[in-house]
């Protein structure tokens, strides 16, 4: 699917403006120091705006989508892009062509109550059934059909309905990271990828180190289930870093962060900065704790009838993790999946 440019959209800089003053006589703060905020404000949503490249069109047709969820939760799917090995053209973000396929799956779900955030990984080899082409890799979808056939696909598996999808180059990774002076990431083992070393535990990563870390599938037996695993670790890492006192209270550190990620973004046109602050808001009591992460459930593997290896999934798991979706109850399935673990 050609990308054909970012769409033009209304100016959005007045709101962020009158928020900010609002909020600042509200409080009691004194006006200049308003207009700082309000300033700074502005500056934000300009470079969201100048740097972000909007997907035109994001979504299938209405025609056969799951309804929209009315008890207020959120359903965000990230698609991670590695131009490894590609040109830039097939790298960027929304552009479906024959070597676009999309290495990170992830479906990003904010209960209703706003009390967590649940990062749900879809291992990018998973055989599932893509709509109009059978049965193939889920990653397969984006190269055949770009940012809509992926949501189909993702809406079917589940049965939820995707209400934003944002797609992200993993070379941003390593620009967020040294936007924020680098992120503690848990690694559950040692391995070394890249010509750089990580320990078991804590490693503080940034740059290439960061990046090649997510990248990391040939050091382990499980491959991309320890990917998958690696790159829910640093999202962990990233969202405690942005969490960080220190972090939203340096404007330098926040101005650098949205400028290096925007850079290397796509969202669709819903996904304002407007969108983004009422998210945020929503989110405000979130602890780094409260990031909770999960791979859907898998049954071993197997292999197509054209020799393509691939994952095959977990019915029973998907059945039940949808069910849990579309009753707003993913949090409740996450700890039943913990207490039934051996």
């Amino acid at each position: 699917m050609p990308r054909t440019g970012r769409a033009p959209r209304p100016p959005r800089r007045p709101w962020t403006t009158a928020l900010a003053a609002a909020a600042a006589v509200l409080v009691g703060v004194p006006t200049v120091v308003a207009l700082v905020v309000a300033g700074f404000a502005a500056h934000l949503v300009s470079t969201f705006d100048d740097r972000a490249t909007t997907i035109d069109r994001a979504f299938p047709s209405e025609l056969g989508r799951p309804p929209v969820d009315e008890s207020g939760a959120l359903t965000v799917l990230l698609l991670g892009t590695d131009s490894a090995g590609t040109s830039p053209t097939d790298a960027a973000p929304g552009v479906a062509t024959p070597a676009s396929r999309t290495d990170t799956v992830m479906l990003v779900r904010v209960p209703a109550d706003r009390s967590e955030v649940v990062v749900l990984s879809v291992l990018r080899d998973s055989w599932v059934d893509v709509p109009g082409h059978g049965s193939a890799k889920i990653n397969a979808a984006h190269a055949w059909g770009g940012v809509p056939l992926v949501v189909e696909t993702v809406e079917a598996l589940l049965g939820v309905r995707v209400d934003h999808v944002a797609t992200v180059g993993f070379e941003g990774f390593a620009g967020m990271s040294e936007a924020l002076g680098g992120v503690d990431v848990v690694s559950e083992r040692s391995f070394s990828a890249g010509g750089h070393d990580f320990d078991a535990g804590v490693n503080h990563l940034a740059g290439d180190r960061a990046l090649d870390f997510v990248r990391a599938r040939a050091p382990f037996a499980d491959a991309d289930h320890q990917r998958a695993r690696n790159q829910q670790a640093f999202v962990r890492g990233l969202v405690s870093g942005l969490l960080d006192r220190g972090t939203l209270s340096d404007p330098v550190a926040v101005s650098g962060f949205v400028g290096v990620a925007t850079e290397h973004l796509a969202v669709d046109p819903g996904l304002t900065p407007r969108r983004l602050v009422e998210i945020g808001w929503g989110l405000r009591d979130l602890s780094p704790s409260g990031i909770r992460t999960a791979t859907v459930s898998t049954a071993g593997g197997g292999v197509s009838d054209d020799g393509q290896s691939y994952v095959s999934l977990d019915p029973e798991g998907v059945r039940s993790l949808g069910d849990a979706l579309r009753a707003d109850e993913v949090g409740a399935w996450l700890d039943g999946r913990a207490v039934s673990a051996p």
